[in-house]
């Protein structure tokens, strides 16, 4: 059985015990926490006190949901250097905030060469950013190593881990334990291969399985060249695949819904457990 879960920034904008209450009672048993996009909470690194996620751990576990991500979404392939150093303090703090808070992951993306966290075509996919990643991740694995948290990278299209292997890559270099992955489908997907998605995502289960920690689901339309994402069940995106693996090789896996709305999230999760029951 796959534990399906939901973007607390997604769900209705609510009190947090009241917010965790509604969904929980829409059949999700799991969320996944970015601090920084929900109103009363903050993820300043001087904030995260042992306190702050005792408080936060009673709280969901109160509520009968588990963390299945804490988020902490910053670039770690930045070229400045200032801003590095600071990037790198807040994953530190965001794993010893998990360790305490008994979040399955914290989780991330790979980033792009710039400041701006914008997708460069020339340099986002080339060797050199990818050689720049993996030296700044070294050191925040090793502290996911000392707290004994799992660190989650999260392959992008229009970032710097775009694919299957270079996410291999990334593992294999780092060698740890504490690195896993967060396998998003529609994510590894850009005009140049939507139309092998099929290929592109049974690579990436092939060469990922052991590595993949949580899946991140949601859909996509295609419009005049602009791709748009939505809650699953409304668009495009065939995930029978995708659910046939989790249930097949990852029991009691944690797929975190993404771009659902508080009228569709229901219908999102029935879609989802329709397809489970029937592959």
């Amino acid at each position: 059985m796959i534990q399906f879960g939901l973007r607390l920034h997604d769900a209705e904008k609510l009190p947090l015990e009241e917010q965790l209450k509604e969904v929980r009672a829409q059949g999700f048993t799991c969320v996944h926490l970015a601090l920084s996009k929900i109103q009363g909470m903050t993820d300043d690194p001087s904030a995260l006190t042992p306190g702050y996620a005792m408080y936060l751990r009673r709280t969901f576990e109160n509520a009968g949901l588990d963390i299945a991500v804490l988020g902490n979404y910053l670039n770690l392939a930045t070229p400045d250097t200032e801003a590095l150093k600071k990037n790198q303090e807040k994953y530190t703090a965001h794993l010893r905030f998990a360790s305490l808070l008994g979040a399955g992951v914290v989780g991330t993306e790979t980033g792009n060469p710039n400041t701006e966290y914008k997708y460069d075509p020339e340099r986002s996919h080339s060797d050199e950013a990818l050689d720049t990643f993996i030296t700044n991740l070294r050191p925040v694995v090793k502290d996911a190593e000392r707290f004994g948290v799992i660190l989650a990278i999260e392959p992008v299209w229009r970032h710097i881990v775009y694919s299957p292997q270079r996410a291999r890559t990334v593992l294999d270099a780092i060698d740890s334990p504490n690195l896993r992955i967060i396998f998003d489908p529609v994510n590894l997907l850009d005009e140049e291969n939507e139309d092998q998605r099929e290929e592109v995502f049974a690579e990436a289960m092939t060469l990922l399985e052991k590595e993949i920690a949580v899946i991140h689901i949601k859909d996509y339309k295609r419009e005049t060249g602009v791709r748009t994402c939505m809650a699953a069940g409304t668009g495009d995106m065939d995930y029978r695949s995708i659910l046939k693996f989790a249930k097949e090789k990852k029991p009691f896996i944690q797929a975190t819904l993404e771009n659902t709305k508080p009228e569709n999230a229901r219908a999102a999760l029935a879609y989802l457990r329709s397809i489970e029951e029937s592959v």
